[in-house]
Formats: C-alpha cells, sequence, structure tokens
C-alpha cells in the first residue's frame, strides 16, 4: 500500500527546478520565480489529476469457529463427518472407532469406501436427492447404516451414519417367524390330507390299517393344536410385556399342585417326579396363570428329554440377593454348549427329528423367556452332554405391595 506521492510526480518537480535554474543564470530571477510559480501550479493540477493509488483492501477473515460445536457432536453416539471441498474435515468419536483416526484430511470417498455411497459423496450439493443410502459392510459384515447428508451454511457437507442393524435384525426374525410358523403347520396339514386321501382308498377297508391311519390322523391334528396354541400364547405374552404383574404368588403350594397332576397323569415319567419346595418362602409378584405355564413346560422338558427312570427333580429356594429361585434338572443326554446360547429362540432344536417325535412345537423356551421378561426376572440354563440339564428361573420376592408404589414400571 502506497500513502506518498506518485513517482511521475517527483520526476516533474526535479525537470521542474533544473528548467528554472537554467532560467535563472541565462534571464535572472524574475523569470525564473515565475517558470518555479507556473510550474508549481502545472504540478499541483497535476497532483489533482493523477489517480492516487488506493490501498488494497484486506481479504476478509474466516468465520469464526464454534469450539463448542466439536465437544457436542463428540457426545453423539451415531458416526458424524463434517467435510469441507471433498475431504473430511472433523468426525467424531463414533466415526473415528469406525473407519479410524486416519480419515481427517482423507477424500470422503475413500474414508467412506462404498459404492453405493460414491455418487452422493461425490456431488456437490444434496438437495436433488436427499434420500437416506443403504450400506452394508462398514465395521463389521453383518452391520447394516443409513447414510443421511446434508448442507451447513458455511459452505460444509455433515454425513450422518444411524445404525440399522438392530431393526433389519428384529425384521430377519420375524420373517423367519412366518416361515417356521408356515413350516410347521403345512408339516402335519399335509400329512392329515395325505391319509385322509389313502383312507378314501381301498386301505381304508382294512380295520387294522384304518385304526393306525386314524391315530396319526389324530397326532398329528393333536400337534397342530398345540402349535397353534403355543403361538396364540406367545402373541398374548409379548403384548403384555410391559404390564408388570401385581398379584403375590406363592410358588411352593403352586409347585406342589403340578406335581401331584403330573404324577397322576404322567405314567411312569409322572413317577419321576421329585418336589422340593423349601418353606417359609416369599410369594413373588406375578401372573398364576402365566407362572404355571412356565411351571408345566419346564417340566415337560425335563421328563420327555430326561432318560427313563431317572428323577426329575423340582426344587425352590432363596437367592443371597432377595430373590426366589425355581430350578428343574433332569438326567439326561445333555446339551452341547454351543447350543445352549439359542435355545430360547423360536423354532430352535438341538435334534429336529426328536423334538417333533415328542411333540415339540419348538416354542416352549421361547414362551419361558418372553413370561420371565414380562415378571422382571431372569432364565439360567446348564447342561453338561451326558450328565442332563438344570433350567432354573429367578423372580423378585414379593416384599413390598406394588398396588402402593403407584408406578411399578414401564407400561403400569
Amino acid at each position: 500500500m502506497q500513502t506518498g506521492i506518485p513517482t511521475r510526480l517527483w520526476i516533474a518537480a526535479v525537470v521542474l527546478l533544473l528548467a528554472a535554474a537554467a532560467v535563472a543564470i541565462g534571464s535572472g530571477i524574475g523569470p525564473a520565480l515565475i517558470a518555479l510559480v507556473g510550474g508549481g501550479v502545472a504540478l499541483a493540477i497535476g497532483r489533482l489529476a493523477s489517480p492516487v493509488d488506493e490501498p488494497t483492501p484486506a481479504p476478509a477473515p474466516p468465520p469464526p469457529r464454534d469450539p463448542v460445536l466439536p465437544e457436542a457432536l463428540d457426545q453423539i453416539v451415531a458416526p458424524i463427518l463434517l467435510v469441507r471441498h471433498g475431504r473430511v474435515e472433523f468426525a467424531n468419536r463414533a466415526a473415528i472407532a469406525l473407519f479410524g483416526g486416519h480419515i481427517l484430511g482423507e477424500d470422503v470417498r475413500i474414508a467412506i469406501r462404498h459404492p453405493a455411497a460414491a455418487d452422493r459423496l461425490a456431488s456437490g450439493t444434496t438437495g436433488v436427492d436427499d434420500r437416506p443410502i443403504e450400506l452394508t459392510g462398514l465395521g463389521t459384515p453383518d452391520q447394516r447404516w443409513e447414510m443421511r447428508t446434508g448442507d451447513v451454511s458455511d459452505g460444509r457437507r455433515i454425513i450422518q451414519l444411524i445404525d440399522r442393524t438392530g431393526s433389519y435384525a428384529a425384521e430377519r426374525m420375524r420373517v423367519d417367524f412366518v416361515a417356521n410358523a408356515s413350516h410347521e403347520l403345512r408339516t402335519p396339514l399335509a400329512s392329515i390330507l395325505g391319509f385322509i386321501e389313502t383312507l378314501g382308498d381301498e386301505a381304508g377297508e382294512v380295520p387294522a390299517v384304518r385304526a393306525r391311519f386314524l391315530k396319526v390322523m389324530f397326532d398329528e391334528a393333536r400337534r397342530m393344536q398345540r402349535l397353534v396354541e403355543d403361538l396364540i400364547s406367545l402373541s398374548r405374552i409379548e403384548a403384555e410385556k410391559f404390564r408388570l404383574p401385581n398379584d403375590p404368588v406363592d410358588l411352593g403350594p403352586l409347585i406342589e399342585e403340578i406335581c401331584a397332576e403330573l404324577h397322576a397323569a404322567g405314567g411312569q415319567r409322572g413317577r419321576d417326579l421329585v418336589c422340593k419346595p423349601a418353606e417359609g418362602m416369599p410369594a413373588v409378584w406375578g401372573d398364576r396363570a402365566q407362572l404355571s405355564q412356565v411351571i408345566h413346560n419346564l417340566i415337560g422338558n425335563a421328563m420327555k428329554y430326561g432318560r427313563a427312570g431317572t428323577p426329575v427333580v423340582i426344587a425352590l429356594g432363596p437367592t443371597a440377593d432377595n430373590m426366589v429361585r425355581l430350578a428343574v434338572t433332569d438326567e439326561g443326554d445333555g446339551i452341547a454348549p454351543e447350543h445352549v446360547p439359542r435355545l430360547t429362540e423360536r423354532f430352535y432344536r438341538v435334534d429336529s427329528g426328536r423334538s417333533r417325535s415328542l411333540g415339540g412345537t419348538g416354542l416352549g423356551l421361547a414362551i419361558v423367556k418372553h413370561i420371565i421378561e414380562r415378571h422382571r426376572g431372569r432364565l439360567d440354563i446348564g447342561s453338561k452332554p451326558g450328565v442332563g440339564t438344570t433350567v432354573a428361573i429367578i423372580l423378585p420376592a414379593a416384599l413390598s405391595s406394588r398396588r402402593n408404589e403407584g408406578v411399578t414400571g414401564p407400561g403400569a
């Protein structure tokens, strides 16, 4: 920036002085003085007429950065990126954990290395198509993400990734459940229809054959009935899972009642039941019908899968943390460790053929799990191959009146 007299004016002043000096030497002081004054006027006019160099304006300072913004974005659990001119300028903690710290300064298309996102990340704006993009395989092969983009007023772009893995897993479970239920219903139905068709032919004229076929049809129809009842029961339990049971239930008398019932109706295996309810146990808050269903399912499984002639022990006792523990133990073939975590999945069977031959629907332990979750309890399964299995439920004791406590939990 220049603030003095321009160079051309200095040159004009020097020439004027030299001319005045030459006139003074040749013609005397008067003409020189006139020339000097005239030159000064000409110099002033030239100064006014000549453009003065304007000062160069300073560049505008960048907009101030909000120091709180990075801290705020770090508290968001979803991965978030801020991008300027196609490069990652900022990544919150969740994004660093997902992609790694090396993405800072990288081209965003390299940072999010996914073909489905490339076109959106390469575009300059998001106004043309701002629909979310589904990404699979970021982080782990099974993870599914939803990518959303938006423009910020300072020219940056914000990219947010939302984890949809849980939603897809739930949808997958729903689809599998419908498919399994359809298969389980179709199998006995096909058997019944086949035997009805056979009975319509000559086979129906032989009494022994007719009786055998009718028994198979009856057994398959009962199997369908049990499956439909379990499906309805599971649906009802899921609908009530947020309604906390509010009635005191004494498990000791309930266990004795169920054991007496099964002892009378269960044949030889019914006589193998050994009930050990502890004395003086506190009641639990519960739904008596659902808890009865749980006990029937656990004892029924132990009677079916335990070895004939071995005891099935039903024990009731307290725990150290004011809970009530009910355990059912059999002496059967046991279950391999890799199967134990999946036993409460719908239609999961360790041995499908054996389970169906024994009348199992594949929903028993799933129903037990949902009932125990509704009662805010816990289900524990322990098994040793060749030794046997113990299934235990742990329920909170009814130490206070929920009716006087007001809010009792979600959905209460």
